[in-house]
């Protein structure tokens, strides 16, 4: 979800579901706290790094890693971080540092289960895109040929929807949503609730004229892959994106079930403005754009699947990389998808949880990223600001570029 300002509660909006394009000033170095190997996690059964050995880049660049995700941590203030990065050829890494719960001071565990927002996204438009392979559905069919009383709906394409050029309202960004979402977090919503928020505004551009993020978009999306299938979004993305994929630690909860293990999650993005713990705070407000569940393991599997278009007919994974600007330097988007200077996914945040899931075609490089907090620094996401230096040592010719700054 877009943020806005921050100077006033009532402006308040949620963890923004789009990255932001910036970079962490320059931070004086400090000492590393140590940095536990994928071994070394409290909870780990070894699984998320039972093909990478603990040093698999080197010692020396593995060094400058640990040294470089310890200085933004500190630097960003976040409790957490889990890293995972699998680079064929020349090694790999998976570590966390950090904690887990501020409260107890448990070490952070790679084999956390996360809260992954926005990168829910490339689940429901796989899912809806597996229809157009079907034949069920056209990327150019209106949305009011699915769902009824969307504004200017038979002019909104499906495909406008997926690639954030529908025109229709954020409905996060409604201050009457966020003020209710932040007095009742653990308030189940549907999916027409929300959308009523964004219907009761005029839509802000005519379809197709330029790129704004909405999660209106995509919780219309998944009203679409129901419609069509006549079954629940959550079974159709477990039987048709998960199974396949074999992502059997990630699913799209009803309300604010939150597998074991997990880390606990923090936010400033409440009504007083100081920081609580958002681990069971329920995201059914989210739902098709924003609130699943999963793993470092799953989304290191699901990066590559996504990138590829494994699921998906050759022809319309074409489709879906074809990305358009954003406005933003180095970085494009396309059909629920991310194109950040080379690195190809998503990233997600919701209060208490930041994720960055991407795939670099170019070297079949991974990389992961789960955090345990959403709290802007400066006006930039703390996940941004952690990808972006991570592969500024990794990939200094595609360094991630972020997209979106908060509104």
């Amino acid at each position: 979800m877009r943020r806005p300002g921050r100077s006033a509660p009532s402006r308040r909006l949620l963890a923004a579901t789009l990255l932001v394009a910036s970079v962490l000033a320059p931070v004086a170095a400090t000492p590393a706290t140590p940095v536990h190997a994928a071994s070394a996690g409290r909870h780990d059964t070894g699984r998320n790094g039972d093909d990478c050995p603990p040093d698999g880049l080197g010692p020396e660049l593995t060094a400058r890693l640990d040294k470089t995700i310890e200085d933004v941590r500190r630097q960003a203030g976040i409790p957490g971080v889990v890293v995972g990065l699998w680079m064929p050829g020349r090694g790999s890494y998976v570590r966390a540092t950090g904690v887990a719960d501020k409260a107890t001071g448990a070490p952070m565990f790679t084999d956390t289960y996360v809260r992954i927002g926005s990168e829910t996204k490339t689940f429901t438009v796989t899912a809806l895109l597996e229809l157009v392979d079907d034949g069920r559905i056209g990327l150019d069919d209106p949305i009011s040929r699915y769902v009824h009383g969307v504004p200017d709906g038979r002019r909104i394409t499906l495909r406008q929807l997926a690639e954030m050029r529908s025109g229709l309202f954020p409905y996060t960004a409604d201050k009457d949503f966020v003020h209710a979402l932040l007095s009742e977090p653990q308030r189940q919503w549907t999916p027409h609730e929300v959308l009523g928020y964004g219907f009761k505004h005029k839509n802000t551009f005519k379809p197709g004229a330029k790129f704004e993020y909405s999660n209106t978009n995509l919780v219309l999306l998944g009203l679409v892959v129901e419609k069509v299938t006549g079954h629940p979004l959550s079974d159709v993305i477990r039987n048709r994106v998960l199974r396949p994929s074999h992502l059997k630690d990630t699913a799209l909860p009803y309300a604010a079930e939150f597998p074991q293990p997990h880390a606990h999650g923090y936010t400033d993005q409440t009504l007083s403005g100081e920081v609580e713990d958002a681990t069971d705070w329920n995201p059914s407000w989210a739902w098709a754009a924003g609130a699943m569940t999963s793993t470092l393991h799953d989304l290191r599997g699901w990066a590559e699947i996504l990138a590829t278009g494994r699921l998906l007919s050759p022809e319309t994974q074409a489709q879906r990389l074809k990305t358009l600007p954003t406005g933003f330097p180095g970085t494009s988007y396309g059909l629920g998808i991310l194109d950040t200077n080379g690195w190809i996914g998503h990233n997600g945040s919701l209060p208490g949880y930041e994720t960055v899931t991407v795939y670099l075609p170019e070297r079949k490089a991974t990389l992961v990223l789960l955090i345990n907090t959403d709290s802007l620094v400066g006006g930039q996401e703390p996940s941004t600001l952690l990808a972006r230096a991570i592969t500024e040592v990794v990939t200094p010719d595609h360094v991630y570029a972020g997209a979106i700054p908060p509104s």
